[in-house]
């Protein structure tokens, strides 16, 4: 008798919150069209479910960024959205907030399978993007899981009948498609396609296009890329109906956050490591995100720093890193208030690492767009940050490619008096280990091929750079021969 009421009482009490979820649910739906975007200040200006709401408050989330004014509203309604966000715009919350509440307002549940998939560029951005969903949906039901590179195919096959959202890179994401049987979208309600012209620029057109056509026509899609290319057109086009385009930056009279202080410094190559020495020494109580161009490069100088013992923490992050260490140093940079992270444009998109004082530009960037998506790594949400970019003399027309672009960015003088050099230490380093002057020796090859290979040519030139000077400064006594310059050269006399 005592269990038999103990289940009506637990019956009774279950029929009470779903008869209050559903009132809740037609009142919000209700409002939807009601809001006016420029009317909302605070997330509770906004019509979102209990859970959402006690999810986003404890986690500090209280003003909504324009690009979240903007999106949310319109994709709470049900409209496809193309948006263009600049980086450190919050566009995370302007997708993840409509996957919880449509789902929330779909009253769905772990029996209805697969709701929601967010396809996104790289593994760490995948990682980032659930630990949020984790945190905002705390107190909604959904089950999520995370489908990358890198992990045990079999594990992930075995659970991801059972998850609601997916988050997920394109090549893991099609690998499941083709493979596991288990792998069921037919019920797909919401996809989320995050960073799209990044997922293009890194090769995964044609797994984009399969993934696409893999997936029920009758859907909400969602769209987020900074820059709108011709391939990113495209892709609307495949998977988008009658979207709303979005665009928070459009009429802002800069395309690089407010708050962002934005410095160059011309610097020979051969003296850009007694800079870096001599800045990451001298700011050891910051956070400093420093770019270069290839991996080879992180790698030896991550290497070598560390044998040199800074007062920092220091770190590395590039492509060739295996999984499990990759994730490691990301996780390590976020938690950490100081520390020092060597990276390569792995880390230029989408990653977002509280408080980072100083990104420094040791390479001259490609292009424009990838020195806003490196320099966007600071000054993120309307708080301020620094940015430092080193050119050597030759590579200063990169300065008129920035303002032709609305980038406001000085000029500074460093005192020669406040630099250390570090390269005798360095060459003693390589003396005595093989293996350091052996990562010093491709390094200097990458970076010279990274500059040979680079197609605006207005900027880049190999030929300006002292080579004997520059390999000197990593410790090596004997430059290391440059095969493909003199190939070049010869090809050019015939």
């Amino acid at each position: 008798k005592g269990k038999t009421k103990g289940k009506k009482k637990f019956t009774k009490k279950k029929q009470e919150t779903r008869e209050l979820e559903d009132n809740e649910i037609k009142n919000l739906q209700q409002q939807y069209e009601k809001v006016n975007p420029d009317d909302i200040e605070t997330f509770e200006d906004i019509p979102l479910s209990s859970r959402t709401r006690k999810g986003l408050a404890e986690n500090g989330y209280i003003n909504p960024t324009d690009i979240q004014k903007e999106s949310i509203i319109i994709a709470l309604r049900g409209t496809d959205i193309l948006g263009a966000a600049k980086t450190g715009s919050g566009k995370t919350l302007a997708f993840l907030i409509p996957v919880l509440e449509e789902l929330y307002c779909k009253t769905w549940t772990k029996f209805d399978g697969l709701g929601a998939l967010i396809i996104t560029p790289t593994r760490e951005l995948a990682l980032q993007l659930y630990e949020t969903l984790i945190k905002v949906g705390k107190y909604h039901d959904f089950s999520a899981g995370l489908i990358i590179g890198g992990k045990d195919v079999e594990f992930e096959r075995s659970r991801m009948h059972h998850v609601n959202v997916i988050i997920c890179t394109p090549g893991r994401l099609l690998q499941h498609m083709d493979e596991n049987p288990l792998f069921d979208c037919n019920n797909l309600q919401i996809l989320v396609l995050d960073e799209a012209d990044r997922c293009l620029d890194l090769g995964f057109e044609r797994e984009m296009d399969c993934i696409i056509q893999n997936l029920p026509s009758q859907r909400h899609t969602l769209l987020f890329s900074a820059t709108q290319t011709k391939k990113v057109k495209d892709l609307a086009r495949l998977s988008l109906v009658d979207p709303k385009y979005i665009s928070a930056h459009e009429h802002e009279k800069y395309k690089t956050p407010d708050g962002l202080t934005q410095s160059y410094v011309i610097c020979e190559q051969h003296e850009k490591m007694t800079l870096l020495w001599s800045f990451i020494t001298t700011h050891t109580k910051q956070k400093i995100l420093v770019f270069l161009s290839t991996c080879k490069q992180v790698k030896f100088i991550h290497e070598v720093f560390c044998h040199l013992r800074p007062r920092n923490t220091l770190l590395a992050l590039h492509g060739r890193m295996q999984q499990h260490k990759r994730l490691e140093s990301f996780k390590s940079f976020w938690r950490k208030e100081h520390a020092v992270l060597f990276a390569t444009d792995i880390a230029s998109r989408g990653l977002d690492f509280p408080q980072v004082h100083w990104v420094i530009h040791i390479d001259c960037p490609e292009d424009v767009e990838t020195y806003i998506h490196r320099a966007g790594r600071t000054a993120r949400y309307h708080k301020g940050g620094e940015c430092l970019l080193v050119l050597n003399s030759s590579e200063i027309k990169f300065i008129e490619h920035l303002e032709n672009n609305r980038i406001p960015i000085n000029e500074i003088k460093v005192n020669p008096n406040h630099m250390i050099s570090p390269q005798a230490k360095i060459e003693a380093l390589l003396a005595k280990d093989i293996n350091l002057k052996a990562s010093a020796q491709r390094a200097f090859v990458a970076y010279a091929k990274y500059v040979f290979l680079m197609k605006d040519k207005s900027v880049f030139n190999i030929k300006a750079i002292d080579t004997d000077k520059y390999a000197r400064s990593m410790g090596l006594v004997i430059s290391p021969r440059i095969r493909f310059i003199a190939k070049a050269d010869k090809k050019k006399e015939n």
